[in-house]
């Protein structure tokens, strides 16, 4: 019998479903990882938009890590919504504690309806703190723009802030995902030697709520098996351009994308075949 891989994702909540913490553990599951979940902030919010945030403490967070960690080990970590610095600081002891675990940074500033999740002091200090510990950070343009400190308007752009996230930043490597861009959805994953490009489809839909907290809940998982950077990307890239492809249609605003839509795209569960993207 194979020994199941866990996951564990250390983010905020989406009652409605489609973001932070729900989608992780959908994702985790439809990827066959065993899945955990230590909350930071619990987020009243739906495809419209944030209507209320409350903060957990930090020595709450630190009691729901030392359950996880005194009893389940992940094979791989994700963060996503971290509101505060001394929140950040309280994760980032853990992940230097088990810095054998491959930890995926997704630096979730802003939701898909603008509403911000982090503040602004957070925002300068989680480059300091957390991203050097990263084996992988999967920023959307804006919050790369945060990263780097300047506008991101090209392919050029997502090429140099890759660079910047890297040898700057100290990540290990990093995929800059080209959504808000014209034209093909173009990511841009770096390893500090050799730029990746990653395109897909764009789909004429507004039900993209939650596509950053999938995409990076499936390169975890990916990572909890195993699989290099690189590969869990381009699983990762292939899962979530299904998920909005066959996205639900739910809710009256940006809704929610399919958690199971590789399944009607024909995808494998665990890659290695081509999809109608090339991405596998």
């Amino acid at each position: 019998m194979t020994k199941v891989k866990k996951a564990l994702t250390i983010a905020g909540t989406d009652p409605t479903g489609g973001a932070g913490i729900q989608a992780d553990l959908k994702t985790f599951q439809e990827r066959e990882v065993y899945g955990m979940s230590v909350l930071t902030s619990v987020v009243a919010q739906n495809t419209m938009g944030v209507q209320a945030v409350q903060n957990m403490s930090t020595s709450f967070i630190e009691q729901q890590l030392k359950s996880v960690f005194s009893d389940i080990e992940p094979d791989a970590i994700k963060t996503g919504m971290i509101a505060r610095i001394d929140m950040m600081e309280l994760i980032a002891s853990y992940i230097k504690r088990h810095h054998h675990i491959p930890y995926c940074l997704d630096p979730v500033m802003v939701a898909t309806s603008g509403d911000v999740l982090m503040e602004e002091a957070s925002q300068a200090v989680i480059k300091q703190i957390l991203v050097p510990l990263a084996t992988i950070v999967t920023p959307n343009l804006p919050e790369a723009e945060i990263l780097v400190d300047q506008q991101i308007k090209s392919l050029s752009d997502m090429e140099n802030a890759a660079d910047y996230i890297v040898h700057k930043l100290g990540a290990k490597t990093v995929v800059v995902k080209g959504g808000h861009l014209e034209g093909k959805a173009i990511d841009v994953f770096y390893d500090g030697q050799q730029f990746h490009y990653l395109t897909s489809q764009r789909y004429d839909t507004k039900h993209t709520h939650g596509t950053g907290c999938t995409f990076s809940a499936v390169i975890t998982a990916e990572l909890a098996k195993g699989k290099s950077t690189l590969e869990a990307v381009k699983i990762g890239k292939a899962f979530i351009s299904a998920a909005i492809r066959h996205s639900l249609e739910l809710g009256k605003g940006n809704g929610p994308t399919n958690h199971w839509g590789y399944r009607l795209a024909g995808l494998p569960n665990q890659g290695g075949k081509r999809n109608e993207a090339g991405d596998l």
